[in-house]
């Protein structure tokens, strides 16, 4: 089922993003390449939301990077219904790894060389904010105060034990706060 003839579907009965998702990864599994390139058109924009602020100016990176995995283990995905999960762990994995690997090769860009998220102020002193602190830091935030998932559900996405997560997201806390402040 493609993505046009979802659409009806989708305004009629107010499907949720699984819904729409499990028959066309059912589709893709099975060879549909339309039904991938809809899969992947429906992913871009939650992949773009998670890796944006964690990879910052190397976002485009991260989620290309994010989103070749997903093509290419596509055919492993055993249950439909655990596609954002599987794809916000990936994600969330890519985008670090890209971070850290510009953040070896070059310092943090100027807030100005970044795509700014709002025409706000606020957003303008968030995203400086986070520019300043580790990849790590912002992986957690954006776990936990984005997409509001649990320490462990973090951790797991992180692979990172509890522990190693309350402490990584209590150091981040209090970075955000000492750099707002600054």
């Amino acid at each position: 089922m493609s993505r046009a003839e979802l659409q009806p579907a989708l305004e009629e009965q107010a499907l949720t993003p699984w819904e729409i998702a499990a028959p066309l990864v059912r589709a893709a599994q099975a060879g549909d390449v339309i039904a991938l390139n809809d899969l992947m058109e429906l992913l871009l924009p939650y992949v773009g939301r998670l890796c944006r602020p964690i990879a910052l100016a190397e976002s485009a990176d991260a989620i290309q990077e994010a989103l070749i995995v997903v093509f290419r283990g596509i055919g492993g995905l055993k249950d439909p219904s655990a596609l954002y999960g599987w794809v916000r762990t990936i994600t969330v994995r890519e985008a670090v790894r890209v971070a850290r690997r510009a953040s070896r090769e070059t310092p943090v860009p100027d807030v100005g060389d970044q795509p700014v998220l709002a025409d706000s102020e606020l957003a303008t002193d968030v995203h400086d904010v986070l520019g300043r602190l580790s990849s790590e830091h912002r992986a957690i935030l954006v776990l936990r105060e984005l997409e509001g998932l649990s320490e462990q559900a973090a951790g797991e996405v992180l692979g990172l034990a509890r522990g190693t997560v309350k402490s990584r997201l209590s150091r981040a806390r209090s970075s955000f706060r000492t750099a707002w402040t600054a």
